[in-house]
């Protein structure tokens, strides 16, 4: 039982060309290499995921950056059944996005909430341009003492990288957050940068991209963290 396969699903489209879909499996392998199990990534094409795609056999979901997808519904769909299903999730900078989106429709019952990189002109766009673009750019987070990304990073104030032009709308900002999504992680200008999800086992998004340190030979905490947590849901 204890060599037994963690499987995480890669909500996302693939693209070799991009630098966080290179790092990902990277990150994986250090992470099975630190836990002693056998983890295996397997990417879920966004448009191949429909109300009857089978997702109980994934132990973990992580919904990757390179929005937008080729189907916001599926990876919604994926999103909705990690958090109703209370799967470990780990969502990041599109990830990020997208778990705040799904959250806002189906929890706060925030029908007509849009990312406004797809529906720019929409009523309700609770993405919107951020007023700087932190596009290849490094800035400090600072998290919430006793938060899961906390406890991961082991600190409450790292630094970590970008490749992201939207973020949540100052405009909802406060009546989102309200309930059970909680903000854990703000850069110095007091931008909302990582959320986790009271009354979940796992379930942190953050705007920036955690796993890239793999490509830098460094083991992501939020990576290493998500995959205890599969292990301890098993146990």
């Amino acid at each position: 039982m204890e060599n037994r396969v963690i499987r995480i699903a890669l909500i996302g489209d693939q693209d070799p060309q991009v630098t966080a879909h290179q790092a990902i499996p990277v990150a994986l392998g250090m992470a099975a290499e630190h836990s002693g199990r056998n983890v295996q990534g397997q990417w879920l094409a966004t448009d191949s995921l429909h109300a009857n795609t089978p997702l109980a056999g994934f132990d973990g979901f992580w919904c990757v950056p390179a929005s937008p997808y080729r189907s916001m519904d599926g990876a919604l769909r994926a999103i909705r059944f990690a958090r109703e299903q209370r799967r470990p999730f780990l969502g990041t900078c599109g990830g990020f996005q997208h778990a705040v989106l799904e959250y806002a429709r189906n929890v706060l019952g925030w029908a007509d909430a849009e990312h406004g990189e797809t529906a720019p002109d929409a009523s309700r766009a609770l993405l919107t341009p951020l007023a700087c673009s932190l596009v290849e750019a490094v800035d400090i987070i600072h998290l919430r003492e006793g938060s899961l990304i906390a406890r991961a990073y082991e600190t409450c104030e790292i630094r970590e990288g970008y490749r992201c032009r939207y973020g949540v709308n100052p405009e909802f900002e406060r009546e989102l957050l309200k309930h059970a999504l909680h903000a854990v992680g703000h850069d110095a200008e007091h931008g909302l940068r990582a959320v986790e999800l009271s009354g979940h086992p796992f379930y942190v998004a953050t705007l920036f991209q955690p796993e890239r340190a793999a490509l830098e030979g460094t083991l992501p905490p939020l990576v290493r963290a998500l995959i205890a947590a599969c292990v301890e849901r098993r146990s």
